[in-house]
């Protein structure tokens, strides 16, 4: 295990260093706490077999980010930093992915990792060699349990041009967000990173004042496949539209196997003072799934907390109610209903010996990783509550509950889960 804790008690206690109010800050820093319960219960047999799974911990992220030098050329780093410690999770309920595991398969008491970027900017150009977060519509790092994910790579970000943002990267090592090493790889559906790293490259646009905007990308994982992605996005008083793209072909040696998909959303929200309806349609077109490496790596309308919706040939609805409780005397309190149901998925035609259909040792034939007639659907509830005045100003509640249904063919475990997370941020400069 890759243990830093020395890393983390040297930031900590750089972050608590007094600063003088009559010099530059030389960095940006802050601390998030973060305490996270994750309680699974499967009503159907999971694929470790358990029936229930539930893990408590809290983690510590700590991040410094130095301002840049003068001059023409100038020059910085970004630091980071995690401790994670167990509260509760015995070896029968181990697994929701708070903790890393040990050799028994029960939940590791503590884990750290640490890591940085050096960055070097030109005008309105800023390059990052390193370790680090990265958020693009065909990667991107999540942050959705107890540590952030990061990759390993060069990432390029450009505003030189109004309206228009120019990224490229490649990464080859990621840090997991359930692991201490910054060697690991990102797994997907089938593909994985694990024989060499992903491309990328893209732009946004969004004019200022202007109603529209939209984005055009394009991605390449080693002897895997080649991904474009575009989108367009528009807003006429208070109706807002959202539409996503994805086209996928396999490439090179083919590690996944044959690939060729098209999968695209339409999202429509109406905001109605506090109050916002959003539908969405979203539809997978080919034999393999909409596939992706990074947890967040996939924009379309319906992948939400627990299902992506990302099946061969699978079509999906959503229905969503947000209430912001504002206008009704509670700043700060936020509430979503979501539901999505997802039908015509039919895994049987993907290629065999695939990473979507392979051979099966026990039974002696290719197992696709989904059938024929696949359907499922999903409800999420969620409840956000953040102190806007006060001692602990900006310490943040959040509570959901989230139900999936699935028959045999779609494969995804009927489960029920409940998310509780308190998070309270500290910040400054030095």
């Amino acid at each position: 295990m890759t243990y830093a804790p020395r890393t983390l008690a040297g930031l900590l206690l750089l972050a608590g260093s007094p600063v003088h109010a009559d010099t530059t800050p030389l960095a940006d820093w802050s601390l998030l706490a973060r305490n996270y319960l994750l309680d699974n219960e499967f009503r159907s047999t999971s694929p470790s077999g358990q029936a229930y799974r539930r893990e408590w911990a809290q983690g510590f992220i700590a991040n410094l980010e130095s301002a840049l030098t003068p001059g023409t050329l100038g020059l910085g780093v970004d630091l980071h930093a995690f401790l994670g410690l167990k509260l509760d999770g015995g070896r029968g309920h181990a697994g929701t992915g708070l903790l890393p595991l040990d050799s028994d398969g029960a939940s590791e008491r503590e884990y750290a990792s640490a890591g940085g970027a050096l960055k070097l900017s030109f005008a309105d150009t800023l390059l990052r060699v390193g370790e680090m977060t990265v958020e693009t519509p065909v990667l991107d790092t999540a942050d959705k349990r107890l540590q952030p994910e990061y990759a390993t790579g060069w990432f390029l970000d450009s505003q030189a041009l109004e309206a228009l943002r120019l990224q490229a990267g490649r990464f080859t090592a990621f840090r997991n967000q359930a692991a201490s090493s910054g060697h690991d790889d990102f797994d997907g559906y089938g593909a994985s990173t694990r024989h060499g790293g992903i491309s990328l490259a893209g732009a946004r646009w969004a004019p200022a004042g202007s109603p529209l905007g939209g984005a055009l990308y394009a991605s390449q994982l080693d002897d895997t496949w080649r991904q474009a992605y575009a989108n367009l996005n528009g807003r006429l008083g208070d109706l807002a539209l959202d539409a996503n793209l994805y086209r996928t072909r396999d490439t090179g040696e083919r590690r996944a196997g044959r690939i060729d998909t098209l999968a695209y959303s339409l999202l429509g929200r109406l905001a109605l003072g506090s109050h916002a309806l959003s539908l969405a349609y979203q539809k997978v077109e080919g034999d393999t799934p909409f596939d992706f490496v990074g947890g967040d790596s996939i924009y379309l309308a319906n992948s939400i907390k627990y299902g992506d919706f990302n099946g061969p040939g699978e079509r999906s609805w959503q229905a969503r109610y947000q209430w912001d409780a504002s206008a009704a005397g509670w700043p700060g309190l936020t509430l979503s209903a979501r539901y999505v149901r997802g039908s015509g998925i039919d895994g049987s035609h993907a290629p065999q010996g695939g990473a979507y259909a392979p051979f099966d040792d026990a039974s002696g034939r290719f197992q696709p990783q989904q059938s024929s007639g696949g359907r499922h659907w999903e409800r999420d509830l969620d409840l956000r509550y953040t102190l806007q005045s006060g001692p602990a100003r900006d310490l943040a509640l959040s509570l959901a509950h989230v139900t999936h249904r699935a028959n045999d063919a779609q494969a995804g475990a009927d489960i029920d889960r409940l998310y509780l997370i308190v998070e309270y941020p500290l910040g400054g400069s030095l």
